[in-house]
């Protein structure tokens, strides 16, 4: 019983020393960052609304990551395998946010490579709420109105539209690649496994954070971020099938695409907003 239980706990509470243990290499990070010659710094402040909003855009985005992880899970089971992929995902999520963090405030020096990125940046996410109104037409819809129904409709058929122009250049440059067969592998290949499937499955919604960030504290964004990963993974130990139930609900996934429909409506106003102050001063 109480070895059933620290194995338990174990996975559970190490998913909490990541946690604090990559805010810690966050704050000195951006320590870094702000040491080098830029003229915009950035203030590692921390905000409850930042780390909110944070953790509910990664939420959303991590669907298919849960979907993914909790498979994994189910096909390497016990305590030893869990903890390899639950710290090898946090690291790698982790990494993919240094990664946006680093490019975002090189090319925010840069005004021109900027609004480029702001804008890619604002089609992945129109990307992304297409692809969950998709799972969201995958629910039943008995609670909606035929006229919510119709106008949830003509958002989803517009958003197609568009996507069928831009795919083609965000999946140049984001691609993602096949998962690997990992069957009869080692905890330690699991955990470098496991880094690179935030890398791989995420950058995606690693580069939709991007147009956030002129309106959120980056740092307590990030914090957000990794609370919601902290979370979700804690959840998946707990309960895969239960989780994974959870974030592909009707309202997660209509929350969350409306949530990138706005998002990506702000970074278009935001690069164009650059865009005519760069021409016209």
């Amino acid at each position: 019983m109480i070895k059933k239980l620290s194995q338990q706990l174990i996975p559970l509470l190490l998913t909490v020393v990541i946690f604090l243990s990559i805010s810690v290499l966050l704050y000195f990070f951006i320590q870094f960052l702000d040491s080098l010659p830029i003229h915009q710094k950035i203030i590692p402040r921390l905000h409850l609304a930042d780390v909110l909003i944070g953790l509910t855009i990664y939420i959303k985005t991590a669907i298919d990551f849960a979907i993914f992880i909790g498979n994994l899970m189910q096909k390497h089971p016990g305590w030893k395998n869990r903890i390899s992929i639950e710290s090898g995902t946090a690291f790698g999520n982790f990494l993919g946010t240094l990664f946006i963090l680093t490019v975002w405030t090189f090319f925010k020096e840069v005004p021109l490579l900027l609004i480029m990125m702001i804008v890619v940046a604002a089609l992945v996410l129109l990307g992304m709420a297409e692809e969950g109104l998709n799972d969201f037409y995958k629910n039943p819809l008995h609670f909606f109105s035929t006229s919510a129904k119709t106008i949830l409709q003509i958002v989803f058929v517009s958003l197609q539209r568009i996507n069928s122009f831009a795919a083609p250049l965000t999946r140049l440059l984001l691609p993602k690649t096949a998962a690997k067969d990992t069957s009869g592998q080692s905890s330690f290949f699991l955990f470098f496994y496991a880094v690179t499937i935030p890398l791989v499955l995420g950058l995606d919604d690693f580069a939709g954070y991007i147009p956030l960030f002129t309106v959120v504290n980056v740092f307590g964004f990030a914090i957000g971020v990794f609370l919601g990963h902290m979370l979700l993974t804690a959840s998946l130990f707990a309960s895969p099938s239960f989780t994974t139930k959870v974030v592909r609900s009707s309202f997660i996934l209509l929350f969350g695409s409306l949530a990138f429909i706005g998002i990506s409506l702000w970074g278009f106003y935001e690069a164009a907003a650059m865009l005519l102050h760069l021409i016209f001063g």
